[in-house]
């Protein structure tokens, strides 16, 4: 039998795992690169469009809306015409930052011994 929460409070169960849930949604394929995109200040769309390169519009959208709902981006629409919108990070974001940069450290540093390993798999798996 499930217990019951006391009145008004919520039931802990009933959230998903906490880290799952922020590593899910940093850890998509584009998280990462507005946020270092963002790194050395203000960015309008446009501008992150082009650093970041093979991103679609409607993908850079989304991320964004999704980062600002996480609090790690905040967005500025200025009353103009048209109207100018300008995405920056918070302290939230800066913060994430520092880890960000060690995973990212960690990655590049082993990027050629996990694609040997990859290779040595595949080629087990042939032989199989």
């Amino acid at each position: 039998m499930k217990a019951e929460p006391a009145l008004g409070a919520p039931f802990v169960f009933d959230q998903p795992c906490p880290i799952r849930d922020v590593l899910d949604r940093i850890g998509d394929q584009w998280s990462l690169l507005v946020l270092e995109a963002l790194e050395h200040g203000l960015k309008r769309f446009n501008e992150l469009l082009r650093e970041i390169g093979d991103i679609s519009k409607q993908m850079l959208s989304r991320t964004l809306r999704r980062l600002e709902q996480d609090g790690f981006v905040t967005r500025r629409v200025y009353p103009e015409v048209p109207p100018r919108v300008e995405y920056a990070l918070t302290d939230l974001g800066r913060s994430f930052l520092v880890p960000m940069k060690v995973l990212v450290g960690w990655a590049d540093d082993n990027h050629r011994t996990i694609v040997e390993a990859r290779k040595h798999y595949d080629d087990q798996a042939g032989a199989s």
